[in-house]
């Protein structure tokens, strides 16, 4: 993904002084820190936007909160809420609220990156691998956290056992493998379904005038919202599995 952002300039700038200083802090030579220096790419820098985003999204409706007169950036908080609302309560059932907080925020944060591929110019963050790799992670971390948080060591490794103790020992390790597999699977899904949309949309725009290209452009906003909605779910169905007690 090509750098020219103007952002990813000016966060490199920012950002290269101190991570030069935190390298020379731990013993290397100026040399060597310039070498390990990392360059924050478009990517990046277009996450950073949409985090810097939402955070001021949920300040301003939090300050502005109004039960006679909702302006209408409450009014779309509270449509979202309900949506998400709707769907842990139906797949994750009982305490679901705890957990709306997190899938809400997988739910924007993926949508907003897949849709800023609509912007002219601007390639789809999440086309990037890393992107939809990093949300994996954090979504496998979350929902184990929780899976022995609420059912302690010794109960939330009965999960991966099975019901039938005499083939644990086969069950077990397949269920650690298919658990890891998960990063992988929501990771290529949203991955690689942005980058072919990115890629269609660029061809034709490519070959064709503006009209045949602006159906492709839908197509990508819906894709774009399709992806987002599954990454939810699957985030939503492996918190219901994780801190449920039945086998």
């Amino acid at each position: 993904m090509p750098d020219s952002f103007f952002l990813t300039h000016l966060l490199n700038q920012l950002l290269g002084g101190i991570e030069t200083s935190a390298y020379r802090a731990i013993g290397l030579d100026a040399d060597q820190a310039a070498n390990r220096v990392s360059s924050m790419n478009t990517a990046l820098s277009l996450e950073l936007i949409v985090v810097a985003g939402l955070i001021a999204f949920f300040l301003l409706v939090r300050a502005t909160l109004s039960v006679e007169k909702p302006n209408p950036a409450q009014q779309i908080a509270e449509v979202v809420h309900e949506f998400v609302g709707d769907q842990a309560d139906q797949i994750i059932g009982h305490g679901y609220e705890r957990f709306q907080a997190f899938v809400t925020c997988i739910f924007l944060f993926v949508i907003l990156n897949n849709l800023l591929g609509l912007i002219p110019g601007v390639v789809t963050p999440t086309s990037a691998p890393f992107v939809p790799l990093g949300i994996a992670l954090l979504t496998f971390v979350y929902y184990h956290y929780y899976g022995f948080k609420e059912q302690g060591f010794v109960g939330y490794m009965k999960h991966f056992a099975g019901p039938i103790w005499w083939i644990a020992w086969l069950l077990f390790p397949i269920e650690i493998i298919s658990h890891f597999a998960r990063i992988m699977s929501l990771t290529i899904r949203l991955y690689a379904n942005m980058f072919a949309s990115d890629l269609v949309t660029l061809v034709f725009f490519s070959l064709f005038p503006l009209a045949i290209p602006a159906v492709f452009l839908g197509l990508h906003a819906a894709v774009s919202v399709i992806q987002a909605y599954v990454f939810m779910l699957l985030a939503m169905i492996y918190l219901s599995q994780a801190v449920s007690h039945e086998h």
